[in-house]
């Protein structure tokens, strides 16, 4: 397997991981943890387990130069797109994100025209819309939504986190040129903890680790080591190799997942329109990952 097959079987993974961690996520708010008690842990967690990685396996020097990029990046990245995710996540529900997050492919692509020239192809275009017909048919007729009250406030936070992702897809991009991913991790997420901590601290001392139900424990292991530990790896070696455009379509995949992993749980049946908006993302897959279409 070629690299740039690997890194779309790491994007596969990633989008698995991620279309799991929004029900897992809000399970555990308030109930079991505030969302700025969940947000230390995440980034703390994140944090020791890169700096280990990377003094274990990499050990590389970096350029004073872009100790800048390494910061803003962990921001953007870590703090704000982890932080306004679960704040959002916590007033908001798993269907209204899910949708919010159906934008982040064309936010991707127009910050990576604007910031490193990325050239926006009639291909990804096409692409990008067939992926989000498909994964609204498939949103929309399986929930309702609702945009009142608190939710509004909390679908607000959502659409910024997915600005902030988008933004850290494209800066981060650059540096996975010149830097082992180990590298870029481990000084983004100290970073992006760093920045976080003052926000976070005060809450985190009521946190009590001896009243977690195992249920607890497991969700919280898999938000750690899956959801930032593997997740993040991943996206950082699928960079690599293809563009920010593509990475950030892969969003469109996470309702699929979900759909198939309910059905698999024996919770729902395939449908016509499941069918129908499957294709349309597959399809979308086909065309945005054409030679002509990745080029720039």
């Amino acid at each position: 397997m070629n690299k740039r097959y690997r890194a779309h079987a790491a994007l596969l993974g990633t989008t698995l991981i991620f279309g799991m961690h929004y029900s897992i996520a809000k399970s555990m708010m308030p109930g079991v943890f505030t969302p700025e008690q969940l947000i230390f842990l995440r980034l703390f967690a994140g944090a020791v387990l890169f700096w280990f990685f990377e003094r274990l396996f990499v050990r590389e020097k970096t350029e004073r130069r872009d100790i800048l990029k390494f910061a803003l990046c962990g921001v953007l990245g870590f703090s704000l797109n982890q932080a306004l995710f679960y704040e959002g996540l916590n007033l908001t529900n798993p269907v209204d994100a899910s949708i919010i997050h159906l934008v982040n492919p064309i936010i991707v692509l127009i910050f990576a025209h604007l910031i490193i020239r990325e050239e926006i192809t009639t291909a990804k275009t096409v692409g990008i819309l067939l992926g989000a017909s498909g994964a609204l048919v498939l949103i929309l007729y399986s929930g309702t939504i609702s945009f009142r009250g608190q939710y509004a406030l909390g679908n607000l936070l959502v659409l910024l986190n997915t600005v902030f992702y988008a933004l850290y897809l494209v800066l981060i991009k650059p540096l996975t040129a010149k830097y082992h991913t180990a590298t870029i991790l481990k000084w983004v997420s100290i970073f992006g903890f760093l920045f976080i901590l003052p926000f976070t601290f005060r809450q985190a001392l009521d946190i009590r680790f001896n009243t977690l139900t195992p249920a607890g424990w497991a969700g919280l292991a898999y938000i750690i080591l899956l959801n930032t530990f593997v997740a993040y790896l991943l996206i950082n070696f699928a960079l690599q190799q293809l563009t920010p455009g593509v990475i950030g379509y892969y969003s469109y995949l996470q309702p699929v997942i979900a759909t198939l992993l309910t059905v698999s749980a024996g919770q729902g049946t395939i449908t016509l329109p499941k069918i129908v908006a499957a294709l349309l993302i597959f399809a979308g897959i086909w065309i945005i990952n054409r030679r002509k279409a990745i080029k720039g």
